[in-house]
């Protein structure tokens, strides 16, 4: 699919056919494409829950507003991230010259170290990079998605016993719908929302 037509025809899709799933070969397929997404530093911070286990999904719904799509999904994915993915820097740039190599392991614990606020907001640039990489590739592959983050945060970590340095950002759950999106609510003006040069 073209990407012009993925990204125009990709909408937040709430009802799912629910005996329909994902073979591992499409989730191979949609997870290989997801992980180029970019991170900053290319720390790759970003971790992919992919929940298949049916009572998991059902004690997931019930902390999740009760939505039908976290269990009639074909995929439910929570989009995490290690806060701490930057403290093993050198991996990151393993195959690079030393001298690049050296700059870019310095310049990330630099940039990182100590900074609990900076390393939050990393966690949730990348997750949401990876997260519209994964709506899109799931369009192209003919499957329709839905962002969420309509759920309880802390009870939901607790489900997947999310370690204490990692933060969830969001959800995306990957289906084939029986049912459309509902009509664009509306754009705000390119005028409106597009600023040259200054406020």
């Amino acid at each position: 699919m073209n990407t012009f037509d993925a990204i125009e025809q990709r909408r937040a899709v709430k009802h799912y056919d629910p005996a329909h799933q994902l073979s591992d070969d499409e989730i191979n397929q949609l997870m290989s494409r997801v992980v180029l997404s970019p991170t900053s530093f290319n720390i790759q911070n970003w971790r992919f829950v992919i929940v298949k286990d049916p009572d998991l999904r059902k004690r997931i719904r019930a902390v999740s507003w009760d939505q039908a799509q976290v269990t009639d999904a074909g995929l439910l994915v929570i989009l995490c991230a290690n806060k701490n993915a930057w403290k093993d820097s050198a991996r990151y740039w393993q195959t690079a010259p030393e001298d690049v190599r050296n700059f870019l392991v310095s310049a990330i614990e630099q940039y990182y170290d100590g900074k609990d606020q900076i390393q939050h907001d990393e966690a949730m640039r990348s997750c949401g990079i990876a997260a519209q990489t994964l709506m899109l590739a799931a369009k192209a592959m003919g499957y329709d998605s839905c962002p969420m983050v309509g759920f309880d945060f802390e009870q939901v970590g607790k489900l997947i016993n999310l370690p204490d340095d990692h933060v969830i950002t969001m959800f995306v759950v990957i289906g084939k719908a029986v049912k459309p999106a509902n009509p664009r609510g509306g754009q705000l003006p390119l005028s409106e929302v597009i600023v040259h040069d200054t406020f």
